[in-house]
């Protein structure tokens, strides 16, 4: 069996993105620990969630938590950096915060976690962060430079199908007319297209599990959210498969394991 590590940027990126490819990974006896940059503290959370003197960067831990052992991961570990924030807000000027640190600082850090869990995969995202997010760059840009120091070869890219995103909320906006107007637009770029992926995982057996694990990250993922709004078969089409890109394998191949070509 195999050791596969994931490195996310905050609470419940590792659930949306990935929460299936753990669940399945851990399903088949392989060990996933996972690593996440930040405690998410500038994320939005409804009006009253917080108890007086509550910080949302311990309760999204606890939500990490919870989540982490939902999706099957034997390890759960945070990084320590601060949440950036979106880009172009003045917490990506933040000393403390994820997008300020120095590259090979971090990647240190969590090359020590690799080297220790003698990691067979990494897991981080596409070079733009999926969708242009500081922190979700600095992962990218992080993780593939632990990657180097720790000697790990197996590196996925970890991102959205954007040719079938593309596709399904044209298909959306077709069958519920009006009421796909609800539906999130993309305004700028996110994943990438349909060709340049390597690997696509079919997790529609835990779909369950996945859904499961993101509601636990109440703070960020309410019964009003789109995700939990969503028809159980909308849902599985959206996310029951999970798409990655193989760092220096050519795209097109459609894998359906991380751990072997096959």
């Amino acid at each position: 069996m195999a050791t596969l590590v994931l490195f996310h940027a905050h609470p419940d990126d590792e659930a949306i993105g990935t929460g299936g490819t753990m669940a399945k990974a851990a399903a088949g006896g392989h060990r996933v620990v996972l690593v996440t940059a930040t405690r998410g503290e500038q994320g939005e959370y409804p009006e009253g969630f917080l108890a007086e003197g509550q910080a949302l960067g311990d309760v999204r831990a606890d939500e990490l938590a919870a989540a982490a052992s939902i999706l099957g991961a034997a390890r759960t570990e945070l990084l320590g950096y601060r949440d950036s924030g979106m880009i172009g807000t003045p917490d990506n000027d933040a000393p403390e915060s994820f997008w300020q640190a120095d590259i090979d600082d971090a990647a240190a850090k969590l090359a020590g976690l690799l080297r220790e869990e003698a990691a067979d995969v990494l897991v981080v995202y596409d070079d733009n962060g999926v969708y242009g997010h500081p922190d979700h760059i600095q992962v990218h840009r992080v993780g593939v430079r632990a990657a180097e120091l720790a000697g790990v070869e197996r590196v996925f890219e970890s991102t959205v199908n954007r040719t079938a995103w593309r596709r399904r909320m044209t298909e959306l906006a077709v069958a519920e007319g009006a009421e796909a107007q609800a539906t999130p637009t993309i305004d700028f770029p996110i994943g990438v297209e349909e060709a340049e992926l390597s690997h696509a995982i079919d997790v529609s057996e835990f779909i369950d599990v996945k859904r499961k694990a993101m509601r636990a990250h109440a703070s960020q993922i309410t019964d009003e959210s789109w995700f939990m709004k969503m028809r159980e078969e909308d849902f599985a089409a959206g996310f029951g498969t999970e798409w990655f890109r193989l760092r220096g394998a050519p795209g097109g191949t459609r894998h359906a394991d991380l751990f072997a070509d096959s």
